[in-house]
């Protein structure tokens, strides 16, 4: 729950707020530099209401977003309209990934997870089960229904998202006349830059210990990252949260990917669908796309970027 911004009403220069808030399974972070608070205040309720209806269309965790019931039952009768364009989207970006980027994967995790809960890994035959269910195809998207064409099917959307969050709240910010902060909510979306300062510096997390791997220069672009190190199945990084849906297994060759894009949602989704590409198609597929930049880091520490991912 938003508690609210610390500070002058109004002060001649601007001032830093930051506010702290939760939604779709992770800390809301929002930094802004404002000389008004109460005008910060009233952005930061209104970017928190739309990051809400963000999580009531689209969390896996609650039994009544339109996506719950969609998994339920197979079928989704009128679906809102902003569903219905981030299934579209996800599509999209299936068929420009050959199949890497795929919200239908929920079927593995749902078995990975399973077996974590009892310290072990599944087998062959019950991953080969799994796969069966995967296929962004299945999805039928019309404008008065979405529908599973197969049975057990089910669509995760964490990761698009958390970037449609950080950018539906970008656009709740700007239409408050906020031109300087930056917003986290698991992806990072950055609008001008802290005062007196050229851009926002962001750390890259480090992929085996604490603190960062390096830091870039974020200005009016966004960040995501995907690693084998955010939720893992095994200790040795082998088996985690990002699978490739053509095998049912973890990709081996990357231990993350950051990738700067104009929105969220798209850096988001391409941070997944790269790691599974794996660093020679991934880059190709990054320096085919206009104002998208990567860095890759193999599980053996080496680093590769495009030419305008600059590191701080």
């Amino acid at each position: 729950m938003f508690l609210g911004v610390s500070g002058n009403a109004k002060s001649a220069i601007p001032q830093k707020h930051i506010q702290h808030s939760h939604a779709l399974g992770t800390e809301i972070v929002f930094t802004i530099f404002h000389e008004d608070a109460k005008l910060v205040n009233l952005a930061i309720d209104e970017a928190l209401n739309n990051i809400e209806q963000v999580e009531k269309l689209m969390s896996i965790y609650r039994p009544d977003s339109q996506l719950s019931q969609l998994n339920r039952e197979g079928i989704l009768p009128s679906p809102h309209p902003v569903l219905v364009d981030v299934l579209k989207k996800a599509k999209e970006l299936s068929a420009l990934t050959n199949g890497a980027f795929d919200v239908t994967v929920q079927p593995l995790w749902n078995l990975f997870r399973k077996y974590s809960l009892k310290g072990s890994l599944p087998g062959k035959e019950d991953i080969l089960k799994a796969k069966a269910k995967i296929s962004w195809q299945f999805i039928d998207i019309q404008k008065d229904h979405i529908c599973m064409n197969k049975a057990g099917a089910q669509i995760t959307l964490n990761g698009i998202a958390q970037g449609l969050a950080a950018d539906v709240a970008q656009k709740a910010l700007k239409a408050r006349g906020i031109e300087h902060a930056l917003i986290d909510t698991g992806e990072l979306n950055a609008v001008g830059s802290p005062h007196q300062k050229d851009a926002w510096k962001i750390g890259i997390q480090h992929s085996r210990k604490p603190g960062y791997h390096c830091k870039t220069i974020l200005k009016n672009r966004c960040l995501s990252s995907s690693g084998d190190y955010q939720i893992k199945f095994s200790e040795d990084y082998r088996h985690h949260h990002l699978f490739n849906p053509q095998t049912g297994y973890s990709p081996t060759e990357l231990a993350n990917v950051s990738v700067l894009a104009p929105t969220a949602m798209e850096a988001d989704a391409l941070s997944t669908a790269v790691f599974i590409l794996g660093l020679k198609k991934g880059k190709a597929l990054i320096e085919s796309l206009p104002d998208v930049d990567a860095l890759f880091v193999t599980k053996e520490g080496r680093f590769e970027y495009t030419d305008q991912f600059k590191l701080a």
